[in-house]
Formats: structure tokens, C-alpha cells, sequence
């Protein structure tokens, strides 16, 4: 799509060529002796660091780097519990729709109100869904992540027993990342998957999808609110964003899901109103019969299973975190946040 992104596919490939299995790995933990990421000890770390030696990065620079990393087996146990795998919908809306992150929502918009109106206008995402996914990210960026981001990475990177290839390509991208932002990689705090900033963007995306929204000459995800402000909304423009479109519709359908329809899909809409309709699900308010839209079905404290439409722009959320459960609380935040702002500003207009 763009010169970064380009890169960014070129690393991943070196590390899908240099990483064939899990079984490849070296230096996996043991009990006899304690897992290591240095090069010096680990045939992988070196490797890595020879490949981006290759590309132009300073060995020098890169043996500092990679020598302080450490080792952490709680972000592998982390990875094992994220909410998206265990919770029900009403535990998981539990989380993040409240009071107050409702309210901080509208103070992020007042605070901000010119990068989201200029976001809005030159990508064409909403202000309150841009606010919301801050919100549900970092809490408006009061919870950045605690875990330093080169030790999750390398860790991912080195002894993920699935997913080390993908991970590799991530700490290859976010040492390239503190280098040429001229960072100390050491200090740069994230999730445990990696993820970092306002908005919670892995390396990769980062730096493909990050922009330098105030013209400072820096994209900065970490400290500067209106360089998230723009990245988001070009993130979700960059997935197809439909301006105007709707993200979800009520709806309503029998008491027992049917067992011929597949529910709560994290693929592009391809059934239309009219086809689940045939299967007795109908939405609460008029659409096109030809309207594509994705069935989605929610479990609530009470017992019950509530159905929902979701159009494109439900899956263009989905592509930012891979859950149904996290795009429909984006959704609903978002709407909340929309509708406090606007009853506290109505006076204005």
C-alpha cells in the first residue's frame, strides 16, 4: 500500500524464511537452564540481528539492545488468558462501558475537539469512534501498558511455541522503530503482546499505519494524543472505512439460535437482510433486503441471547482487535460517548 508497508511485508517474510517451525526454536526453557534472548546465547536473537544488520540497523546498536532484554513467562501466560477468549458479552461490556469512561470520553473530545473534527474530515471516521477505541485501549491513555515492550516481544519473539514467526517480524519492526526515532528501546513501556501507545498499536502497524497528525516531524504514539488522534482514523480509513455507514442494527430472531447460521464471524458481511430473514432473524428497524450484514449473537446477565446486524464498518473494528465482543463495545461506547456529548452540548448549538 505505501513505502512502509512495503518494508514491513519484506520482514515478515525474512522471518517467515528464517523461521520455519516451532520446532526450530533455540534455546527453548527447561528446567536445567534459564532461556535466554541475548545473541550471544540465542542462535535466533543472532540471527535476527544479522538480518537487520543486512538491512542498514548498526550491529553495535543492536547488541546493546538486544543483550537487555529479558526473558518474561508472564507475558506468555498472558496470552493464554486474554478476555476476548473467556468472557460472555455482558462480562466483557462490564469492563468498558461505564459511567466514567463515558464521561472521560467527552471530556477526550472536548479536550481534542480540533484533531477529531480535522481526523473526521480528512479520513472520515467518526469522533466518538476514534475516541472510543482510545478509551477502550488505554483509557483515554491513562494505561499505556507496563510491561517493557523490547522484553514482551523478545520473549514472544524467541519462545511462543505458534506464533514466534509473527512476533519476530514485530520486534524486528519496533527495534527499527526506536532506532530511527532515536529512542532508548529499554524505556519504551507496552502491552504484553507488544502493543504500544494511546492507541495500542503493535510495531507493525506503527509503521504502516502511524501519522505525524500535528507536523512536529515525529510520529508519536506514546506522548502525543493527536498523532493517535490521526493514526486511528487512518487505520480504519486504510481498512475501508464506509463514511456515513452504520456499524450495527438491533434485531430480533428466535429463542434457539438456528443451527444453520454461523454467528458472531470476524469476516466481511456476505449474508443479506433478506437471506436472514429466511432464517427468521429480521432487524428492529427498516433496511434493503440486499443490505449485506454479518448475524451476530450476544449473551446477557439475564439468561438470554440478543441478536444484532453488523455492516462493513463492525468488521473494519474487528480488524483493529480480532473479537466481535471488542467491536460491539467499541460500538456501544462510542454511541454513549455521542449521546452524553451531545446532550451536555446541546445548549451550544
Amino acid at each position: 500500500m505505501n513505502r512502509v508497508q512495503s518494508k514491513t511485508s519484506r520482514y515478515l517474510l525474512a522471518a517467515l524464511m528464517c523461521w520455519a517451525t516451532p520446532a526450530a526454536f533455540a534455546d527453548s526453557p527447561s528446567s536445567n537452564s534459564p532461556p535466554h534472548v541475548d545473541p550471544q546465547q540465542n542462535a535466533d536473537s543472532q540471527a535476527l540481528m544479522d538480518e537487520l544488520v543486512e538491512q542498514g540497523m548498526p550491529q553495535a546498536w543492536l547488541e546493546e539492545a538486544l543483550g537487555r532484554a529479558s526473558y518474561t513467562q508472564s507475558v506468555l501466560d498472558a496470552m493464554e488468558g486474554a478476555a476476548e477468549r473467556r468472557l460472555r458479552w455482558h462480562e466483557y461490556r462490564d469492563i468498558f462501558i461505564t459511567q466514567q469512561r463515558i464521561e472521560e470520553g467527552v471530556a477526550f473530545i472536548d479536550a481534542h475537539a480540533d484533531a477529531l473534527a480535522r481526523a473526521e474530515s480528512t479520513y472520515g471516521v467518526p469522533a466518538e469512534v476514534i475516541t472510543a477505541i482510545i478509551g477502550v485501549e488505554t483509557y483515554y491513555g491513562r494505561h499505556k501498558g507496563q510491561h517493557r515492550v523490547l522484553d514482551s516481544l523478545a520473549t514472544l519473539a524467541f519462545y511462543h511455541p505458534s506464533r514466534g514467526a509473527f512476533f519476530r517480524g514485530e520486534l524486528a519492526a519496533f527495534l527499527r522503530i526506536a532506532y530511527e526515532q532515536q529512542v532508548d528501546p529499554t524505556q519504551l513501556q507496552g502491552s504484553y503482546a507488544g502493543a504500544m501507545g494511546y492507541p495500542q498499536f503493535i510495531p507493525t502497524s506503527y509503521q504502516a499505519y502511524a501519522v505525524d497528525f500535528d507536523d512536529d516531524g515525529l510520529r508519536d504514539l506514546w506522548e502525543n494524543p493527536v498523532d493517535a488522534i490521526g493514526s486511528v482514523a487512518n487505520y480504519f480509513a486504510e481498512h475501508g472505512w464506509k463514511l456515513g455507514g452504520a456499524i450495527y442494527h438491533q434485531a430480533s430472531g428466535p429463542a434457539v439460535l438456528p443451527e444453520d447460521l454461523s454467528f458472531n464471524q470476524i469476516t466481511p458481511p456476505e449474508m443479506s437482510v433478506a437471506q436472514l430473514a429466511a432464517h427468521g432473524l429480521t432487524p428492529n428497524e427498516p433496511l434493503d433486503n440486499e443490505l449485506l450484514v454479518m448475524p451476530l449473537a450476544l449473551e446477557f446477565a439475564d439468561g438470554e441471547t440478543r441478536y444484532r446486524l453488523g455492516e462493513y464498518n463492525f468488521y473494519v473494528i474487528t480488524r483493529y482487535n480480532h473479537s466481535h465482543l471488542y467491536a460491539m463495545a467499541v460500538a456501544e461506547l462510542a454511541e454513549a460517548i455521542a449521546e452524553l456529548h451531545h446532550e451536555l452540548h446541546e445548549d451550544e448549538a
